[in-house]
C-alpha cells in the first residue's frame, strides 16, 4: 500500500508542471522517465530532471506503472487522447489532462477497463487554494440561500474547468442549456441555466496560433448571487469576496436614522474578503501551487490504483462535464485568431501612485 508509483509524463510544454508535481510526492512516486518527440526543450528537460527521454509510448518500459498525458487532446487537434488508450492498452495507469471530448473519455474508459488499469482525467483548477475557498463558501451560502443567477467569464482555454469549479460549487447540472446570444468584441456571450439556475457566460473566444497559451484576457472569474448578497471568484487564484446585498431600511428611508431599527445590518463591510485578501503572484502561483495542486490528481489516481480507503471515481461526473463543454465549444463555434500578440506588462506601482492621494471623504 505504501510503494512508490513508477511514472512517466508526455509532454514538456506544460508537462513541465507535472514533472513538479511529481517531484513534490517523492514517497509516493518516483519519476521514470520523458515522452515527447525530442525537441530541444524536451532533451533539455529529461536532463535536468535526470531521467530518460522515451520517443514515443511503445519504449516506455513495462516496469512503469502511471503515464501523465499532458498532450493536446483530440478535441484540442492533438494525439492525447490516443496516447492514453496506448497506455492503457498496455495496463498502464493513465492520468490525462483536461479537456477531453466526451467521446474519447468514453473511449478511454473502456480501454482502461479492457486493460486492467484506471484512467484519470486531470483538473489541477479545482485543486487550487482559491478555488477550494470558493467552494466551500458556496456550499455553506447555498445550503441556506436559493441561487438566483451565476455570472462567470474565463478564456476558452480554461472553459472545462470553469464548468467543473461551477459544478463543485452548486453541487448540481442539470437541468443544463446555454445559447449563444452576443459575439462582438473579445468577449462572446451565452445565457442559459446550470442546475436550473440561471446563467450568463462571457468567454474570451480568442487564441494567438502562434502562442496559443498566452495573451488571455482572465482565467475564472464567477459569481453566485442570492437574495442575501453574492459570492465572487474575483480570479482563480482569489480573492474570494463576499458582497451583502444592499438594503436601505425603513428607519433610514423614513428619518435617516442609521441607528434605528432594523440598520444593524449596515455595519457589515460592503465587501468581505473570505480568505487572504492579497492573492500570491503569478511566480508563487505558477511554481507552488500548481504542482501541489496536479499532486492531488496524482494522489487520488494512486489511491484508486492501490485501492486505498475512500478513493473516488468521478467518471460518470467528468463524463457529464465533457459534454457541458461541448455544448459550451459549439455556441461559441471557432476561435477567432489573433496573431502577432504581444506581452505588455505594466508596472502596478503606476496605478497605485494614481490613487494614492485619494482620501476616503468626498471634495
Amino acid at each position: 500500500m505504501t510503494r512508490r508509483l513508477r511514472v512517466v509524463v508526455c509532454g514538456t510544454t506544460f508537462g513541465q508542471f507535472y514533472l513538479a508535481g511529481i517531484q513534490a510526492l517523492p514517497q509516493e512516486y518516483e519519476l521514470a522517465g520523458i515522452v515527447a518527440r525530442g525537441s530541444d526543450r524536451s532533451t533539455a528537460c529529461a536532463e535536468r530532471v535526470g531521467v530518460p527521454l522515451y520517443r514515443t509510448p511503445a519504449e516506455v518500459p513495462a516496469d512503469v506503472d502511471v503515464a501523465c498525458v499532458v498532450v493536446r487532446s483530440g478535441a484540442m487537434g492533438g494525439p492525447g487522447s490516443e496516447i492514453a488508450r496506448e497506455f492503457l492498452a498496455r495496463g498502464i495507469h493513465v492520468l490525462q489532462e483536461q479537456p477531453v471530448h466526451q467521446g474519447d473519455l468514453a473511449d478511454c474508459y473502456r480501454a482502461a477497463r479492457a486493460g486492467g488499469a484506471t484512467y484519470r482525467l486531470g483538473d489541477l483548477y479545482v485543486h487550487l487554494p482559491a478555488v477550494r475557498r470558493f467552494v466551500a463558501a458556496a456550499r455553506v451560502l447555498l445550503a441556506d440561500r436559493a441561487a438566483s443567477y451565476v455570472d462567470a467569464a474565463c478564456s476558452m482555454q480554461v472553459a472545462f474547468p470553469l464548468l467543473h469549479i461551477l459544478g463543485d460549487a452548486l453541487g448540481v447540472l442539470r437541468p443544463w442549456q446555454v445559447i449563444a446570444v452576443g459575439n462582438e468584441g473579445p468577449l462572446s456571450v451565452l445565457h442559459g441555466t446550470i442546475g436550473g439556475i440561471p446563467l450568463t457566460l462571457r468567454i474570451q473566444n480568442e487564441v494567438d496560433p502562434d502562442d496559443p497559451d498566452n495573451h488571455i484576457h482572465l482565467l475564472h472569474r464567477i459569481t453566485i448571487g442570492t437574495a442575501s448578497g453574492s459570492l465572487g471568484l474575483t480570479d482563480t487564484h482569489g480573492p474570494v469576496v463576499w458582497n451583502p446585498r444592499l438594503h436601505i431600511p425603513a428607519a433610514v428611508r423614513d428619518r435617516y436614522d442609521f441607528a434605528g431599527e432594523g440598520t444593524g445590518h449596515l455595519g457589515t463591510a460592503s465587501s468581505l474578503a473570505l480568505g487572504p485578501a492579497q492573492p500570491p503572484s503569478y511566480r508563487e502561483s505558477l511554481s507552488r501551487h500548481w504542482p501541489a495542486a496536479i499532486g492531488a490528481d496524482l494522489l487520488a489516481l494512486r489511491a484508486v490504483v492501490l485501492g486505498l480507503p475512500g478513493a473516488d471515481r468521478p467518471e460518470q461526473y467528468h463524463l457529464t462535464l465533457s459534454r457541458m463543454w461541448q455544448d459550451v465549444t459549439s455556441a461559441l463555434g471557432y476561435p477567432a485568431l489573433r496573431p502577432g500578440q504581444d506581452h505588455e506588462p505594466l508596472p502596478v506601482a503606476s496605478l497605485a501612485g494614481a490613487v494614492a492621494g485619494i482620501a476616503d471623504g468626498i471634495s
